[in-house]
């Protein structure tokens, strides 16, 4: 995906193998640390943290490479940086735009006209992202975790090469090191222009905050929004985004950009469609074509290391091993795994506490990602809600909508959730306890709601879409 902005302010990117490979003849108690942990983001953070505690020597080594924009940003990560923090708080102004003009329904008398002041908002995010950076940084300190500034790289199955910013190198060694790095975001290399004037992020989550805060923004899509997603789920985000402003360009893909004399970027693209060509122009344009893992430059080949080829992601085993037994990843660089912080952080946590002999817990993936195509026997149960907010501001309900998926025989156990509504994150994470727990749909209908919220919707549910009938709910 391509979104593309206009506005006042030019917006600036904020967010089991066992092979055994030794080049140097290292004896127990001769490692510098313990544990290094190459990459200090969510995952790598919390590994480093726990090993810690748990009386490890533990380094962790983190440098950012500057952005083709030029960014940079501290310690913690994408998430932390230029990912979710960022993302979520500028969500909020958007919201609080909204909520400016459902507040005359309520009474308020507000003037007509509003503005929102790009500068100000971006210097408190930014102060509060660089708040998160020093705590980081404290809370290594207090642990006794060596912070080094420095990028890491392999020499060999124990022994790292770390460069600062100034080119200046030198080595540690590890009995065990955990790579951490992460990803960036990838260009299409392929269109002219991309790279020279375009900046990177997440397509519908910086297009709803950029139209919520009153610039024209438009997402270019040249297939569907959203994918691997649930697809019924996702229209309706991309019909509610419609319906307050974003506007969207179906089946097209752009062929180059170009910058005017006047500092606007001229974008040219084809409909896949009708195969025509179009043009306009934009302040801005944010690509949202993926991301690539961050191992190109870990030296992985030489230490032995097995990586997915297409991928660029590290092959590893139930217990975050990779081919090589003291080398360990965690993350968004490892396959197969989930690409979300919550679990970087869980899988960090448990890898360091099996590392110390602490304990012999693995992750559990199963409930985090469910391919619920691995049941062939279903039941859906789903509801249309109007959220009590929404009432006397009088906004549009019809996005506003739950569904459950159960497994059809026994005890109907829980498979899925999904939910768009007001505050959805914070409605998911409290039943998100419920699968590891074996939640069933008699668990929610035997549960007693918190009244009146969105929330209990959830356990009212009592439509499938199997009997066909009219699942909106009425009354209170």
């Amino acid at each position: 995906m391509a979104t593309f902005s206009r506005g006042r302010q030019r917006i600036k990117a904020l967010c089991c193998f066992r092979t055994l490979i030794c080049t140097r003849n290292f004896t127990a108690g001769k490692f510098d640390y313990d544990l290094v942990v190459i990459g200090g983001g969510s995952g790598g953070l919390a590994c480093s943290k726990e090993a810690a505690q748990l009386g490890q020597r533990v380094a962790v080594l983190d440098y950012v490479e500057p952005s083709l924009k030029g960014t940079k940003w501290g310690l913690g990560g994408t998430c932390v940086n230029v990912g979710c923090i960022p993302k979520k708080l500028m969500h909020q102004a958007a919201l609080l735009g909204t909520a400016v003009k459902d507040a005359r329904k309520y009474g308020w008398q507000i003037p007509e006209s509003l503005s929102h002041d790009w500068s100000t908002m971006a210097e408190a995010v930014q102060n509060h992202v660089k708040s998160l950076n020093w705590g980081h940084r404290v809370q290594l300190q207090d642990k006794k975790v060596k912070y080094l500034n420095m990028k890491g790289s392999l020499v060999d199955t124990h022994t790292i090469r770390a460069v600062n910013g100034k080119g200046k190198e030198m080595t540690v060694t590890a009995k065990n090191i955990v790579l951490a790095t992460g990803g960036r975001p990838k260009y299409p290399t392929h269109v002219p222009g991309a790279m020279e004037f375009g900046i990177t992020n997440v397509a519908l989550e910086c297009a709803g905050f950029l139209t919520g805060i009153g610039l024209d923004t438009t997402v270019m899509v040249r297939s569907i929004a959203l994918r691997g997603f649930d697809q019924q789920m996702s229209g309706l985000v991309t019909d509610y985004m419609e319906a307050y402003g974003t506007k969207f360009s179906w089946k097209c893909t752009p062929k180059s950009i170009e910058k005017l004399p006047s500092g606007l970027l001229r974008v040219t693209w084809m409909d896949l469609n009708t195969k025509e060509e179009h043009q306009d122009t934009f302040n801005s344009v944010l690509w949202a074509v993926g991301r690539a893992s961050e191992t190109k430059t870990l030296n992985l080949e030489k230490v032995g290391v097995e990586i997915n080829k297409e991928t660029g992601k590290i092959i590893v085993a139930t217990d975050e091993a990779t081919s090589v037994p003291n080398i360990f990843a965690i993350g968004d660089i490892a396959e197969g795994r989930p690409e979300l912080t919550p679990t970087a952080i869980k899988a960090g946590k448990l890898l360091a506490r099996r590392l110390v002999g602490h304990s012999t817990e693995l992750m559990n993936y199963d409930n985090v990602s469910l391919l619920l195509h691995a049941y062939a026997f279903i039941l859906v149960y789903h509801a249309f809600y109007k959220p009590l907010e929404f009432t006397v501001a009088e906004r549009d309900a019809t996005q506003c909508y739950i569904k459950v998926v159960c497994l059809r025989e026994g005890d109907q156990r829980v498979l899925g959730m999904h939910f768009t509504g007001p505050n959805a994150g914070e409605v998911t994470q409290g039943f998100s306890l419920g699968f590891q727990c074996g939640l069933t749909y008699e668990h929610l209908r035997n549960t007693v709601g918190i009244h009146p919220t969105c929330a209990e919707e959830l356990i009212k549910l009592n439509i499938t879409k199997r009997s066909g009938l009219d699942a909106t709910v009425t009354g209170c």
